[in-house]
């Protein structure tokens, strides 16, 4: 059995007791239990959370640990818990940071030379304050090795089901997400934004316009037609639309595509012509253009960035035999994937 351990001081949020929970539900979905989940703190006993109640803790002993995840705190850990987990590194496979987490990890040097991320609120100071972490903010998680961290809040979540399927495969760790109720299991490499709360519309008009565009991307989505979702002009529309979010409505679909077909490239093995067509961009030159524009890179980049190695090779083939098979050629072999580079 797995034994993984959270490690809680004075301050700890309780949204952080979230992250337990996917360890939990593989735990019931196994044929038998697969992790031992412990509560852990510098001396054992109560630890006051954020909110003033308290959770009853054991005595964090150096002893060996699969998981050490640092739990984040709106309070600063002291030297002694700082310490502990600069010792801790030296008896567990893998130790993570959720959110504010990422600190304490950094204190402890465990971060240092390594890529990391934490919350998109504090990412500066973690730069700032620690010039040898390669702080990336717009990631829900990194795994750089043994030590793993993750954005705020919810991505916890998203890093504890990325650990499950690294141990148990993702097979347990989607039917872990089933559980959970969560739409997808996000991929590290996405973006902590999300474009429709940027564009946060004052009425519930062009909120429900925003969220019929979002789910129909791959349609031509015109002025017209969703003004006709307003049950408005397309003269009205317009002007209500820019007054509203500060955008007209040609950018903001684009903006809606852009985030549909980044969360495509890194969390499927779409081909690039599949994900132009799904977000409605028609085509991957037209769809190139507009990341160049927003993010000063192409998809492949993008793609390429969000994952590792080999899972780049295998989006690479998918891509060369539908490109192949299109063109009527033969298709690439299936020993060597991935040119070298």
């Amino acid at each position: 059995m797995r034994k993984v351990g959270f490690i809680i001081y004075p301050g700890y949020q309780p949204m952080g007791f979230a992250v337990t929970t996917p360890f939990e539900i593989a735990n019931q979905q196994a044929a038998e239990p697969v992790y031992d989940v412990q509560l852990l703190s510098e001396h054992g006993g109560l630890v006051r959370t954020s909110l003033g109640f308290y959770v009853l803790t054991e005595p964090f002993y150096e002893e060996m640990y699969d998981l050490i995840v640092v739990c984040a705190s709106m309070e600063d850990a002291s030297p002694e818990t700082i310490e502990l987990i600069r010792r801790a590194r030296s008896h567990c496979r893998r130790i993570a940071a959720t959110c504010h987490g990422a600190f304490v990890l950094a204190e402890a040097g465990i971060l240092d030379g390594r890529r990391a991320t934490t919350h998109w609120v504090r990412a500066d100071e973690l730069r700032v304050r620690y010039p040898n972490v390669r702080v990336e903010e717009d990631r829900i998680f990194i795994a750089d090795g043994p030590v793993w961290t993750s954005a705020g809040m919810t991505a916890g979540i998203d890093l504890a089901l990325a650990l499950i399927e690294e141990d148990l495969g993702r097979e347990a760790a989607r039917n872990v997400a089933h559980r959970l109720v969560l739409y997808h299991r996000r991929a590290g490499g996405q973006s902590q934004f999300s474009s429709l709360l940027e564009l946060e519309p004052k009425s519930d008009r062009i909120q429900t316009v925003l969220t019929h565009a979002r789910r129909n991307l791959a349609w031509r989505l015109s002025v017209e037609d969703l003004a006709a979702v307003a049950h408005l002009s397309p003269r009205q529309f317009s002007r209500t639309f820019q007054a509203e979010t500060g955008m007209t409505p040609a950018k903001a679909i684009e903006t809606l595509r852009l985030e549909g077909a980044r969360a495509l490239l890194e969390d499927t093995n779409h081909t690039i012509d599949a994900v132009a067509q799904q977000t409605g961009f028609g085509d991957r030159d037209r769809m190139r253009r507009a990341f160049l524009r927003a993010y000063g890179q192409p998809p492949q980049m993008i793609r390429r960035q969000s994952r590792g190695s080999s899972s780049l090779a295998e989006s690479e083939l998918a891509e060369a035999e539908s490109n192949a098979a299109t063109a009527g050629k033969p298709r690439p072999p299936a020993a060597g994937r991935a040119r070298p580079r």
